[in-house]
């Protein structure tokens, strides 16, 4: 179960935020193959003098970060990020140029849920993808 976050400029991410929320969980669901129920997105709407980033990006740019326990491979990762870019741009016309996308592992047993910790869960989708 990836927690995720979402920063953006509350302009922008505001008025986009269920379909963009949408868009990843379909992502994670396609290539993790995450239960669909499993969704954990937190959008931090920033006003423009509390987001500063390089010349180059426009006022759509985004910052994702993917928090989850670590396992998967890195081919696996890495066609997280490319349907990330794919998608986002594709159904919310953001440029690949302003999407930023960070994933952030540590190990099962440095997370903590349901009253244990993650190695000592059963969980219902498969860390090894």
């Amino acid at each position: 179960m990836p927690q995720i976050k979402i920063y953006g400029l509350k302009k922008t991410l505001k008025p986009i935020r269920a379909t963009l929320s949408d868009c990843i969980h379909h992502c994670v669901v396609e290539v993790l193959q995450f239960p669909p129920e499993k969704k954990f997105h937190r959008f931090i709407m920033l006003e423009k003098e509390n987001f500063y980033y390089a010349p180059d990006r426009t006022d759509q740019y985004l910052i994702i970060e993917l928090l989850m326990m670590s396992g998967r491979s890195v081919e696996i990762k890495k066609k997280l990020i490319h349907l990330l870019f794919q998608e986002i741009s594709q159904q919310l016309g953001i440029s690949v140029q302003d999407i930023e996308i960070c994933l952030l592992e540590s190990p099962a047993s440095h997370w903590g849920f349901r009253g244990k910790t993650g190695d000592e869960i059963a969980l219902n989708y498969s860390l090894d993808v």
